[in-house]
């Protein structure tokens, strides 16, 4: 592993209004550790199979803004899916959106677990249990059209996903309506099927969340992602001033 971290972990602020809130961003990197091939061409990397693009942008704007912490993955959902289950299909995916991931397949899934996976997740445990009363805002980004679903309608600007929790959705949905978003519930996806690091984190311990996908045309660029974070910062410490 050579020294390699498979994430980075920023301090919240001392005395800041978001110093109880932590971003956990499980796609906000698409880099690709040493000695892992996955055989894909260097495009591939840059598109949303490989990054949730404009998540790692946004994770930073609103630490900056709020004073929140954040845990954001240093590895390529490519590598290994963080946001899946260890025993999930996909979990170290051989294809994403009709794209081979041919370095996939004979891969050790127990040495990646070992060197990215549950260090990672470690890491998130260890973060919210140095916290009291931790409120948690997880950070994704979708497509807004699918190769492999190409005549699959994609207009929200913004989802928000949960599973058996939905106390905080309930408060962000109209907030970010008012915002002026056209805001999908449990859309583009629903957490009910894909929410393993929340369910891991937030629903099991019972700590409240909130999670978010971007649509990343929205926040691919600079000027985006800054209004992006605007429009977060206020619903997101609603919901914790509500639920924390």
């Amino acid at each position: 592993m050579n020294g390699f971290q498979p994430y980075e972990i920023v301090a919240p602020v001392p005395g800041a209004p978001g110093e109880s809130i932590v971003i956990v961003a499980d796609h906000a990197s698409n880099h690709v550790p040493e000695g892992v091939d996955l055989g894909v061409a260097p495009e591939v990397m840059r598109q949303h199979v490989a990054i949730d693009i404009g998540v790692a942008e946004v994770t930073r704007r609103l630490c900056e803004q709020i004073g929140c912490g954040a845990v954001l993955a240093g590895v390529s959902r490519l590598v290994i899916d963080f946001n899946r289950e260890e025993d999930a299909p996909g979990l170290i995916p051989l294809s994403s959106d009709d794209i081979p991931i041919p370095g996939n397949h004979g891969v050790d899934a127990e040495a990646r677990l070992a060197a990215y996976y549950r260090r990672y997740h470690d890491a998130v445990t260890r973060v919210l249990a140095a916290m009291d009363q931790p409120f948690i805002l997880s950070l994704h980004s979708f497509t807004p059209r699918l190769a492999s679903r190409p005549d699959e309608p994609r207009p929200w600007d913004i989802g928000i996903l949960y599973n058996r929790d939905d106390r905080a959705a309930r408060i962000a949905i109209p907030a970010l309506q008012a915002a002026g978003l056209n805001v999908g519930d449990q859309l583009p996806y629903s957490g009910t099927l894909l929410n393993a690091t929340m369910n891991r984190h937030a629903e099991g311990p019972e700590r409240p969340y909130l999670g978010i996908e971007m649509r990343q045309d929205h926040v691919a660029h600079a000027q985006g992602a800054a209004r992006m974070a605007e429009i977060l910062a206020p619903v997101v410490l609603a919901c914790r001033n509500s639920l924390a």
